[in-house]
């Protein structure tokens, strides 16, 4: 198997398979960005004086052509070829000779991976945030849509006040926001250059790390080597934090879309043709997509913790576990971004019954705007909330049902439009355009 790091001496094929594992598989989908880093790379070190502006013009030109044969889908791994950063190097070799020998001068496979680990979890935060922007705006419309269609609310599962479609969809909404605040804080994190640590304690060349920042579109620099290589799995973690998060509101939302799409509670529907049906039950319309959703959720709310046993107690300095952080975060953000897409995709299906606190078992949902009104009448909050409650126990309650709620935040003053001035100033914040602007410069 090809290695940049061999010599002589062949390591045992029963230790090269277990030590390799899994990440080949997971270094195709760095390819790109391994490219994208070693342009801004050879560009650097032409400036230290380690390359020549013929080897320079030979190196950019045939990096370029193979970034473009990986966005069209004709680049592997050889069987033979330990990784993708082996695999780069080997074509460039093959089709240039001896200037794909110099490209790397002044790092490491440390940091090399490390960038190319930084500049794959930006672009995959990019998609995270236009899908939860997507959902997030679905919730808002059907919010603003559904605000005057009441519906049961509950504590303890047990029948509480009212509630509104507006008040429920509009809930996940700020929940995203929050949400967001957390991605938006992996990303500030995720988008800091690590390129120029080298192994993790920088190098005797004189390397120009403010310039590869600026290539590549980093906000800033991991400027202390050995922290730079610390990150490793530091980023990681608080990526997995801000995944679980989002998460945690997809599989809460998919809980009660199970439960209010149920006989028993009959809130919502859907087409025939998004839901599944029984083997042997003719009327089943199960909740499956829900269901998957809730699952895969779950497990991802696992994530911060399964990072953080890979990388406790960990001394400073690079350790081989780390590529198998790749096996945990690669697969998250497709499960997340999968059900992102079918979240939005299912809401835009909703139906809401209109009808629904016609039923007399939710006349207790009213108790407390009973107390209230008396209350607004002048009857002491004690005195009132008595009176409501032996009418309930003597089986005289006949409630108006009707709401009044006009505070911020309430069933009649969603703030619908606040929640949505809270997303869009944070996702300014990401400002995506500059990375974008820097990577089209990079590969022009």
């Amino acid at each position: 198997m090809s290695k940049l790091w061999q010599k002589t001496t062949r390591v045992d094929k029963w230790v090269e398979h277990f030590t390799v594992g899994k990440d080949r598989e997971f270094d195709r989908q760095m390819a790109a960005f391994d490219v994208l880093g070693s342009l801004a790379h050879t560009r650097m070190l032409n400036q230290a004086g380690l390359l020549n502006d013929e080897d320079l013009q030979l190196v950019q030109r045939e990096l370029k052509t193979i970034y473009h044969e990986i966005a069209e889908g004709r680049f592997e791994i050889e069987a033979d070829v330990e990784d993708v950063h082996s695999q780069v190097e080997l074509l460039l070799t093959r089709r240039i000779g001896e200037a794909g020998k110099k490209i790397h001068s002044g790092r490491s496979r440390n940091d090399q991976v490390l960038v190319d680990l930084k500049l794959y979890f930006r672009s995959e935060l990019k998609i995270v945030v236009s899908q939860c922007v997507t959902l997030f705006n679905q919730l808002i419309t059907l919010s603003n849509k559904f605000k005057d269609i009441l519906l049961p609310g509950y504590t303890h599962l047990q029948i509480a006040m009212p509630s509104s479609f507006g008040l429920w969809l509009g809930a996940y909404a700020e929940s995203l926001t929050d949400d967001m605040e957390l991605l938006l804080a992996a990303y500030k994190i995720t988008n800091k250059n690590p390129l120029g640590s080298a192994a993790g304690y920088g190098s005797s060349f004189p390397l120009n790390r403010t310039l590869t920042t600026r290539l590549l579109g980093f906000g800033a620099l991991n400027y202390n080597v050995v922290y730079a290589q610390m990150g490793r799995g530091k980023t990681e973690r608080i990526i997995a934090q801000a995944l679980s998060a989002v998460a945690a509101t997809l599989a809460r939302l998919a809980m009660d879309n199970c439960l209010y799409l149920s006989q028993n509670f009959a809130f919502i529907s859907y087409p025939e043709n998004l839901t599944t049906g029984s083997s042997i039950m003719p009327h089943k319309k199960n909740p499956d997509v829900w269901e998957i959703m809730r699952g895969k959720c779950n497990r991802l709310q696992a994530l911060p913790n399964d990072v953080a046993l890979m990388t406790t107690n960990l001394p400073s300095g690079y350790h081989r576990e780390m590529q198998l952080l790749k096996e945990l975060i690669f697969p998250a953000f497709t499960d997340l971004n999968d059900c992102l897409q079918m979240a939005a995709f299912m809401l835009e299906h909703l139906s809401v019954n209109t009808n629904i606190l016609d039923d007399p078992k939710y006349n207790y949902l009213f108790s407390v705007e009973e107390v209230n009104r008396q209350v607004l009448t002048g009857v002491p909050f004690r005195d009132a909330y008595k009176q409501v409650g032996m009418a309930i126990e003597q089986g005289s309650f006949n409630p108006e049902k009707t709401v009044t709620h006009t505070h911020e935040g309430s069933i009649g003053n969603l703030n619908n439009a606040e929640i949505n001035d809270q997303m869009q100033r944070t996702v300014a914040q990401f400002n995506f355009a500059e990375a974008d602007r820097a990577i089209e410069q990079l590969i022009a």
